[in-house]
């Protein structure tokens, strides 16, 4: 920034952006100001910068979420007895768009559940608290298996 000669007489426009000035603002207000100012203006035009950046929207975050929770349910569904169900009321019906249309469905509600039943979770419980039970509770299904396949 370069530094101001003479201090204006204008007053300065107020533009508040979500709570924080604009860098242009802070630049006019800095006329009315004293030299003493200048280190208090950086300071909230970095803080300014600072929460327009947090206030960008995590694109890539956000895709990277998105193809790891699509490559991790499509992996996992091929070949399920769900897919093998779907593929045989599809060969039974003869109306493969339909079969397409109500086991999409269904996959859906049933994935909206387990998000909702997820975030609701979320609000209560510690991320290690829901990583503890979720292991807990795959190895004690495991066990079940073990033990239905042994008697």
């Amino acid at each position: 920034m370069k530094p101001l000669s003479a201090p204006s007489t204008l007053p300065a426009p107020e533009f508040p952006v979500s709570g924080v000035d604009s860098p242009q603002h802070l630049s006019k207000r800095k006329l009315n100001d004293s030299g003493e100012a200048l280190s208090a203006e950086r300071s909230e035009i970095k803080s300014f910068q600072t929460a327009e950046r947090a206030a960008k929207p995590k694109t890539r975050k956000g895709l990277s979420v998105f193809w790891s929770t699509f490559i991790t349910i499509f992996l996992a569904e091929l070949g399920d007895k769900t897919q093998v169900t779907t593929l045989l009321m599809s060969a039974e019906s003869h109306s493969p768009w339909l079969v397409f249309a109500g086991a999409g469905t269904a996959l859906v509600a049933t994935s909206l559940v387990g998000v909702l039943l997820g975030q609701w979770l979320a609000k209560r419980l510690s991320p290690k608290t829901l990583e503890t039970s979720a292991g807990v509770s795959m190895l004690l299904i495991s066990v079940l298996l073990l033990w239905d396949v042994l008697r």
